[in-house]
Parts: structure tokens; C-alpha cells; sequence
């Protein structure tokens, strides 16, 4: 498996003064201008440890450090998989993704992923101008279930994404978080960006892109919370980092929480999806029930509580 490439570079005094995307060009031949300019604005460049412009001047003793993923795989091949499709048209698809399998190819996840699976259904996605990522126009993490909306042509993947950007796409979401959560409904509003710690994750940091997320008690199912989450943004791990920054991480999210005896998993469902249909206009609407694991997960949970109960009559 080829993975990611984390490379290093100290700032001498000979490039001090110099832009990081003119340091970065001249001390990694091996990447093009535009490969550098992408990089930055993905923020898999840092600087001391923070994420940085471009046009960021640089000092003598300035600690350079990039993060460069590896390559994408080849084109994905129709596979056929257990995925329940939920509606489809001309236009759209709405998908029921499982928990374990990634939205599309990467490196390490090569096949079984959801868009191997939604070729087999729409072979014309595969002409797509996103051979990799065809008709995506959202993703949920690879242990994360519930619905996504496939666009099935241009002009219904250009009328979907306008509608992630004007926030008029109504994603909601199901979580079971560790502790209380108080008040019972408010926004989390923080940036997000690459952790400069370890930039394979997600982070709180001054210099991320902005991230709001609205959220309402449904239970206080023992010594948890279960959550009605409303995205009014979209950053990978948004909910997974909100709800850890506030104190209350995911339930068995091994990477911002940790794990745990209730569910192999994190307890996170995509189970409310609303959007503008791209051809008629009409609102749509639709539904997803809590998979089994996490509808066990949450009866232990609510066992525990009672059984909490008893112990202290």
C-alpha cells in the first residue's frame, strides 16, 4: 500500500525572506506550482506547526512541513454490493450507505466502496468528468452509515453542490456522545482545519475554513447523550471534531473519542436528507432508520442507565 509522504524542510538563512510557495518550489522539484498551490490551500502545509498562505514570508529557522497524499487510485469498476438505494430518477440517486465501507476509492480501499457499487447500478457514471468520485457531492466517513444524495449527470451535480454551498441542503444526523450535554440545543460554530499535530486529522484551529453545527437533545440514555446534529457546513470529521472540542465526543469514535463496549463503531447516522430536486424543483425528503448495531448499542445503553437506577435504591 502507498501511503502518505510527510516531508520536512528547515528555512536557512539564504531563504529567509522568501514566499512558502516560492521556498516550497525550489526545495521540492519533484511537485509542480499548481501540486504546491494545491497543497496549501488543502492545508497539508505548515509552518512551525500551523497551517499557512502562500504568500507567507519566511524566516531563518522556520520548521517547513508537508504532507503530501499519495496518488489516487485507478478508475473504480462497477461492483455489485449489499447497498440499498433509496430512490432514484433520471437525475439522482439516494443511497442507504452501510457502515465499513469508504464513499470512494483511496489509497489503501482500492474497491468496495460505495461508488464501485453505485456503477454497477448507473454504468453511465462512468463516463463521468470525476472518474474517481463520479456523481459525488458529499461524503460520509467510511464508518459512518445513513443516507447521500449521487448526482446522475452535470447539471444535477452542478444543482446539488449550489445547494451544499447555500446551505439549503438539509443533512441531519443521529450521534450518541459520551456525558451530559448542556443546554439542550445550541451551535457549535469553530473552524476547522488539518491538525497541526498530526495532520491526518481534523482540528479546532484559527486558520480553518468555517464549520457550524446545530444540535438538539432527543435522551439522556445513561451516562450519554443522544443528539439530533443539523450540518450548516460541511468539513471532513466536522461533527466527530465539534462535539469532541466541546467535551462530549462520539461514542466509540476511536480517533476523537475512544472506544467502546457498546458498539465496534462510532455512533454516527445520517438519518434525515432534504433537498431541492435539480429538475422539478420539488422538495424531497427522506428517511433512514438507526442500523441494527447502533439500535443495539443505544438499548445497552438505556439498560445501563436502569440498571445505574437499581443500584443506588
Amino acid at each position: 500500500m502507498i501511503e502518505a509522504v510527510n516531508e520536512h524542510r528547515g528555512v536557512d538563512f539564504a531563504a529567509a525572506g522568501a514566499r512558502l510557495d516560492k521556498f516550497l518550489s525550489e526545495r521540492f522539484p519533484q511537485l509542480s506550482r499548481s501540486r504546491i498551490q494545491k497543497l496549501i490551500e488543502e492545508g497539508q502545509v505548515a509552518v512551525n506547526g500551523k497551517t499557512a498562505k502562500a504568500s507567507l514570508r519566511l524566516k531563518e529557522g522556520d520548521s517547513v512541513s508537508v504532507l503530501v497524499p499519495a496518488p489516487e487510485p485507478q478508475e473504480p469498476i462497477p461492483e455489485e454490493m449489499p447497498v440499498r438505494f433509496v430512490y432514484e430518477d433520471e437525475d439522482v440517486i439516494v443511497v442507504d450507505k452501510p457502515p465499513g465501507i469508504p464513499v470512494h476509492p483511496a489509497p489503501g480501499h482500492p474497491r468496495h466502496t460505495l461508488v464501485n457499487a453505485i456503477l454497477a447500478r448507473c454504468p453511465e457514471l462512468k463516463d463521468s468528468e470525476a472518474p474517481i468520485r463520479p456523481g459525488i457531492v458529499h461524503r460520509l466517513d467510511m464508518n459512518t452509515s445513513g443516507l447521500m444524495v449521487v448526482a446522475r449527470n452535470l447539471e444535477a451535480k452542478e444543482s446539488l453542490t449550489a445547494q451544499m454551498k447555500e446551505r439549503s441542503m438539509d443533512k441531519r444526523y443521529l450521534a450518541l456522545v459520551s456525558g451530559s450535554v448542556a443546554p439542550q440545543q445550541g451551535v457549535i460554530e469553530a473552524p476547522i482545519g488539518r491538525d497541526p499535530t498530526d495532520r491526518k486529522k481534523m482540528a479546532i484551529v484559527s486558520t480553518g475554513r468555517e464549520a457550524r453545527t446545530r444540535y438538539r437533545v432527543l435522551d439522556y440514555p445513561g451516562n450519554n447523550t443522544l443528539l439530533e446534529l443539523k450540518l450548516e457546513t460541511g468539513r471532513t470529521h466536522q461533527i466527530r471534531v465539534h462535539l469532541s472540542a466541546i467535551g462530549h465526543p462520539v461514542v466509540g469514535d476511536p480517533i476523537y473519542g475512544q472506544r467502546s463496549s457498546l458498539v465496534e463503531r462510532q455512533f454516527l447516522h445520517s438519518y434525515r436528507l432534504g433537498f431541492r430536486h435539480p429538475r422539478s424543483g420539488k422538495h424531497l425528503e427522506f428517511t433512514s432508520e438507526l442500523p441494527p448495531d447502533l439500535k443495539e448499542a443505544l438499548e445497552q445503553a438505556k439498560r445501563q442507565e436502569k440498571g445505574t437506577r437499581k443500584s443506588h435504591l
